[in-house]
Formats: structure tokens, C-alpha cells, sequence
């Protein structure tokens, strides 16, 4: 039997989470302020989801829009804080002004979660180098996935890549399990699963009325009816 591929789903509150759990989605992505495209939550929005729904979460630890780490011992703190409201995955991923990962904060946040499970988001994509990223952060404690497009641009133009790094999967750096986010359609489902890619990410496409509107569960029942029948 294949294995089901994991639908995870961006959730800003209780609402969207019980309708992305209705609709099939296996993971939530809990975050504030899609405007900056993702920033942390606050702590009681992460008790109320966990109270609401029992699939799993990762929270957002980013304190501004961009890929600077900012105040990595504020980012300690929240995590600590975050842990007292029942997160125990997260989400994270910072970069220097010249495009490469800072390894400091990074490390600093990891060191804090003692080992529960995190994504590196998609300042991957943003990356001056994405394989020295990967192989810089190849070991750290509960790192165990990477959201990725491919390239800044989305899913369209990071295709190639995509298929390259599932190519590599189980090299140095690369055993990491690749979660697809960023311009994500359906049709290019079919291909990104016969690479043998599993995960999958989406934030506006579990949304029909936009971003203003909340997810809606028949719409994250056809990612999931997609996903199963491929």
C-alpha cells in the first residue's frame, strides 16, 4: 500500500483549522499576519487549535516579514511560551544580508525546541546557495522537513529543482523530507508525486474567497481527493 502524502494547511485561527481538518488536511501550518506572509501567533490562538482540533500543528517563529532573524532571544522566548500553549512543532528559517543561513540564530532557536520537529521555511528559496544551506543545517536537532517552491517565484519556475533535490533524496543534507509550498496548483501535482515528492503545502488555495474569506473545507477535500487518487 502507498504511503498517504501529507496535506498541510495554513491556519490563522480556530475556525480555518476545524475546516482544514474536515476537509482532510493531515498538518496545520499556524501562523498571524499573511500580509507579512507569516508571523507568529499568539500564544492563546495556539491553545484554542490545539483544544479544537487533534491533527497535528507547526507554529510560525518569525517576527517580521523578510528572512532576518531580528532578536533571536526573543525568538527563545517565544518558543519557550509556545511550548507552554502545547506547540511541539514548529516552523522557522533565517538568512543573512548576503543570502546565506544564520547558522547563530538557527541554532540558538533549534537548541530552545530540545528537539521537537521543525521546517525550515522558504527562506530556502531565497537563498544565496540552497544546497550549502542544507548541508549547514544537515544534523541540527528535530530539523526534519523544508518548505520549498523551487525558487522565490513559485512552484511554476522552482519545478526543475524540485525534481532534482527528490532526485537526491537521502544525500547528505538532503534526507529531509521536501514539503512543496508556494504557487502550488493542482496540475502540478502529477508530476511532483511521480518524482516520489509527499508533502504539500497551500495557504490560498484552501481559501476560494481569498485571504479575507476562511478556509473551506470542500476546498481542501479536493486537494486531499487529488492526492489520494495520484
Amino acid at each position: 500500500m502507498s504511503k498517504r502524502a501529507v496535506l498541510e494547511v495554513i491556519a490563522l485561527d480556530v475556525e480555518d483549522a476545524i475546516a482544514a481538518q474536515a476537509g482532510g488536511a493531515d498538518r496545520l501550518e499556524v501562523i498571524s499576519d499573511i500580509a507579512a506572509d507569516g508571523l507568529t501567533p499568539p500564544a492563546g490562538t495556539v491553545t484554542a487549535i490545539r483544544a479544537a482540533v487533534d491533527i497535528p500543528m507547526r507554529v510560525m517563529l518569525r517576527l517580521a516579514d523578510g528572512f532576518a532573524a531580528g532578536d533571536p532571544d526573543r525568538l527563545v522566548g517565544l518558543a519557550h511560551e509556545l511550548r507552554g500553549a502545547g506547540a511541539d512543532q514548529f516552523v522557522l528559517g533565517f538568512l543573512d544580508p548576503h543570502g546565506e543561513v544564520d547558522v547563530y540564530a538557527v541554532e540558538r532557536i533549534a537548541a530552545a525546541l530540545d528537539g521537537c520537529p521543525w521546517t525550515f521555511h522558504r527562506a530556502i528559496d531565497h537563498a544565496a546557495d540552497r544546497d550549502a544551506l542544507r548541508k549547514q543545517l544537515d544534523g541540527l536537532p528535530g530539523l526534519d522537513t523544508y518548505l520549498t517552491a523551487g525558487a522565490a517565484t513559485g512552484v511554476d519556475d522552482g519545478l526543475p529543482t524540485l525534481l532534482a533535490e527528490a532526485a537526491r533524496r537521502g544525500d547528505p543534507g538532503y534526507e529531509q523530507q521536501v514539503l512543496v509550498g508556494g504557487g502550488l496548483r493542482l496540475d502540478h501535482l502529477p508530476q511532483l508525486l511521480a518524482a516520489g515528492l509527499d508533502a504539500f503545502h497551500i495557504g490560498g488555495a484552501a481559501r476560494p474567497q481569498g485571504w479575507d474569506g476562511p478556509v473551506c473545507p470542500a476546498a481542501v477535500a479536493q486537494w486531499r481527493k487529488v492526492l489520494d487518487a495520484g
